[in-house]
């Protein structure tokens, strides 16, 4: 019998364990991480307007892991060896494989200066989403500044999906109370044109939403810091009572510790197979945050991103098992909803097409059965 090891416990190493259960590979699964639950990241958006709470999106695996025949291993990865065979913990505990998927996500960049003492960096999890809604049920009015940031090194580093969905969800969530007049609302970021991977239709819509919602723009000049009571740009001076800023991804620090190729923007090097590149690093593959892939500009880090990887890095795996060279791309896809508590936004992209369809109730509904759905094979 194979042994299989999956670092991470996130959207990327979940669906492995699914599907290498679902190929009936003839392996032992053992999956490394410091926590075994799920925090579903794309609800997020909804703890603002109380739609969801923490309880609501984190989600114990004990049952899963049971269930699915997973060996988890409590511990933090501290470096690899021998090309992906050796893992070594924070604990100083050494563990080998025959086989192993790098699935330890991504880590915020935060390099800006006051971020971390004046912002919130809303999808950090749970905690953060119940500290906004904290902070918008005690304000009494004032000027609330959402915005994101990249890794310079690496443009498609970035998750800006989100942000506008908390700035939407905010604005719907404040005029439902009754309060929006109390508040301005400000967009900023670096960008001419912000959200440039869903597509320039989708952006146009973006663009629109914000105007018709009374949403003051401020975009093209660079943020250069973020005071307790302001953002600073390059051009301006933007006055602030609460700031809510996503900054831009890199990989974890634990990949410093090792001779894992890296790409320019600091992630694992990975190839459109999702095997890590060089042939010192067979049988090591990567998937989600922290790899950097082949791919359209618009590639994104999403989860649904994270889940096509891993299909293809287990079906690469079972070739190799199976003695046949790896043969399956991931595929390459962004699918997303720009939710706003009642409404959403669709946006597809894929090699062949580009979509954007306008707000519609539906879209909003769809996004919340969708999460339904998707957690409910780490609920049963």
């Amino acid at each position: 019998m194979k042994h299989i090891m999956i670092l991470g416990s996130g959207f990327g190493a979940l669906t492995a364990v699914r599907e290498i259960r679902k190929a009936r590979l003839d392996a032992k699964i053992t999956i490394v991480a410091p926590h075994k639950h799920l925090t579903y990241l794309p609800s997020l958006i909804w703890m603002p307007s109380g739609i969801r709470s923490a309880a609501d999106i984190d989600v114990d695996l004990t049952r899963f892991f049971a269930r699915e025949r997973v060996d988890w291993h409590p511990g933090r990865v501290a470096t690899l060896r021998d090309g992906g065979r050796t893992v070594e913990t924070e604990a100083g505990e050494v563990l080998s494989n025959d086989y192993l998927i790098i699935a330890t996500g991504g880590r915020y960049l935060k390099k800006l200066p006051g971020l971390a003492e004046n912002a919130i960096i809303p999808c950090e999890g749970a905690a953060m989403g119940q500290l906004i809604h904290d902070r918008l049920r005690d304000m009494r009015g004032g000027t609330i500044a959402l915005g994101f940031g990249t890794n310079p090194k690496e443009p498609q580093a970035v998750r800006g999906g989100p942000m506008f969905e908390f700035l939407f969800g905010i604005d719907t969530m404040l005029r439902r109370q009754g309060r929006r007049d109390a508040f301005k609302l400000v967009f900023f970021n670096g960008a001419e044109r912000p959200g440039q991977r869903l597509g320039e239709k989708a952006v146009d819509g973006l663009l629109t939403e914000m105007t018709n919602r009374d949403i003051n723009v401020r975009i093209g000049s660079k943020p250069l810091r973020i005071e307790p009571d302001k953002v600073v740009t390059e051009r301006e001076e933007i006055a602030t009572d609460l700031v809510l800023f996503m900054p831009g991804l890199t990989g974890p620090f634990w990949l410093d510790n090792t001779e894992l190729p890296r790409s320019e923007g600091g992630f694992v090097q990975a190839d459109a197979k999702c095997r890590v590149v060089g042939e010192a690093w067979q049988g090591t593959y990567v998937v989600g945050d922290t790899g950097s892939y082949p791919g359209p500009d618009w590639l994104a880090k999403q989860a649904h991103q994270a889940d096509l990887q891993a299909e293809a890095a287990v079906a690469n795996i079972a070739d190799e098992m199976a003695g046949r060279a790896p043969g399956h791309a991931f595929k390459a896809e962004l699918v997303c909803i720009v939710d706003s508590v009642d409404k959403g936004i669709l946006v597809f992209r894929d090699m062949k097409r580009s979509i954007s369809l306008p707000k519609m109730r539906l879209a909003h509904w769809a996004k919340r059965f969708f999460e339904r759905h998707y957690l409910r094979a780490y609920r049963r």
